[in-house]
């Protein structure tokens, strides 16, 4: 048992404790009930940090970590020191770490916190999960929950059991709160603007959501350095049932706005999944290692890795066609960064979302009107979004097209995001429950991944 200790001005302490086990339990009990407890278990995922960037005023600002002595704890640790000692607005978090390797069943027997938070290996991560909810402890985790049929059926059975146990099992959806993506949801519920989102056909969805990302990119303003196995796709996933799961769950989101969701609804019609080859020098550069490990050599094909990261489906979702892609490149282009793209067709209007050069990398949302007026949109933009969000407003552009203008305070970037999610899952957690459609929405999201890469795979 070791114990960590990080303070906002002093550096990363490491220290044997040999009478932890005891001073974490009395640490529980001695913190009141209504704070909620953080207990992260094997962070080998940057997202794991990513939700510590923030502080909260309903959680303990200790954290308990169970997890192997290894790099990817180490790096977990680095970065909320980073963010303990930054010179604007430090965190105070404090770190009781536990590096047995029985950390999951000593997490289960100590249980000093109420919400078990895992980011890292998504082919084990649902019997992490199932253990938690199987033990009485809330489940806040990262994409994706489950990559196979397997752990799709393991999911079920979690959320069957959370139900009757009264706890909550959620995923992080950090793109809900992206303020292009919000905007855009807006307007699709105004049918003066929008009209009704088109069925569309497998050529021309009614809606689209496509995402590039890049394995080499800087997070917290350091160079991400990734574990080696983040590349093999039976510990991370395929791309089709990864970065596919925010994609999806938008979707439902935006064309079913609070509608429940069951498995039913979806007909998968054609998925495709492909790889992206890295040399031995994009490799080292991304992840730090000299050579590729033993466990990649099976997907080393003339002296590169192919990793299957990318994925594109087509299906319904009560009878809406939609399509999603996801593509991963090494790294962005100077001055460029992961961009999304979004389409959702509608009667009276087009809502498109689009981050290239002509944004600047930035997400921006236009209204291509077709059976509306600009009254309409006008009337729109004040009346609602004006109201929640003080200072939009519209541009016309040379195309035709409507540019909604967003002040820069909203864009405040895919970090900022996880402690908006954040803060959502402690709403539902003071709330004593969810919105009724979430837990069927997610066992549908992640049906329509598993689908998805079922049909890639024939």
């Amino acid at each position: 048992m070791k114990k960590l200790v990080l303070g906002a001005s002093i550096a990363l302490i490491l220290a044997s404790c040999g009478n932890s086990e005891t001073k974490m339990a009395e640490n529980s009990e001695n913190e009141s009930e209504s704070k909620i407890r953080i207990m992260t278990l094997d962070p080998g995922h940057f997202h794991a940090g990513l939700i510590h960037k923030s502080m909260y005023p309903s959680v303990d600002s200790t954290i308990y970590i169970f997890a192997p002595e290894g790099p990817d704890l180490k790096d977990h640790l680095n970065r909320i020191a980073g963010y303990n000692s930054r010179t604007e607005n430090p965190t105070g978090w404090n770190l009781e770490v536990y590096t047995g390797a029985d950390y999951l069943q000593k997490m289960i027997s100590q249980k000093p916190g109420n919400v078990m938070m895992v980011a890292g290996k998504n082919d084990q991560k649902i019997d992490y999960i199932l253990a938690a909810i199987e033990n009485g402890i809330h489940v806040y985790a990262d994409k994706p929950l489950v990559i196979n049929p397997e752990g799709f059926q393991k999911l079920v059975k979690a959320f069957n059991l959370a139900g009757q146990k009264n706890l909550l099992l959620y995923d992080i959806m950090t793109e809900r709160f992206e303020i292009t993506t919000l905007l855009q949801r807006e307007l699709s519920m105004i049918p003066e603007v929008f009209g009704e989102l088109e069925n569309g056909t497998p050529e021309n969805p009614a809606i689209t959501k496509e995402s590039i990302h890049h394995f080499f990119k800087y997070v917290s303003g350091a160079p991400l350095v990734r574990p080696d196995w983040f590349f093999d796709v039976t510990k991370e996933g395929d791309g089709i049932v990864d970065v596919t799961t925010h994609l999806v769950d938008l979707i439902q989101w935006e064309a079913f706005p609070e509608v429940t969701l069951d498995t039913t609804d979806v007909q998968m019609l054609s998925a495709k999944r492909w790889a992206t080859s890295l040399s031995l020098e994009e490799f080292q550069k991304v992840t730090g290692k000299t050579e590729y490990p033993d466990f990649l050599q099976k997907d080393v094909k003339n002296g590169k890795l192919e990793v299957f990261s990318n994925g594109e489906m087509n299906y319904t979702l009560k009878g809406k066609h939609a399509k999603v892609s996801v593509i991963w490149n090494f790294q962005a282009p100077e001055g460029s960064a992961d961009t999304h793209y979004s389409m959702m067709r509608g009667t009276k209007a087009n809502l498109i979302i689009r981050q290239g050069k002509e944004e600047k990398y930035r997400p921006a949302l236009y209204v291509k009107l077709i059976g509306s007026d600009l009254p309409q949109l006008e009337k729109a933009v004040k009346e609602t979004l004006q109201a929640k969000y003080p200072g939009i407003d519209l541009q016309k552009m040379p195309n035709g097209e409507y540019q909604v203008i967003v002040p820069d305070s909203y864009h405040n970037g895919h970090e900022a995001h996880f402690a908006q999610v954040t803060e959502k899952f402690l709403e539902y957690y003071q709330n004593g429950n969810m919105p009724a459609w979430e837990v069927p929405n997610m066992i549908t999201k992640y049906y329509t991944n598993i689908k998805a890469r079922e049909l890639a795979l024939k």
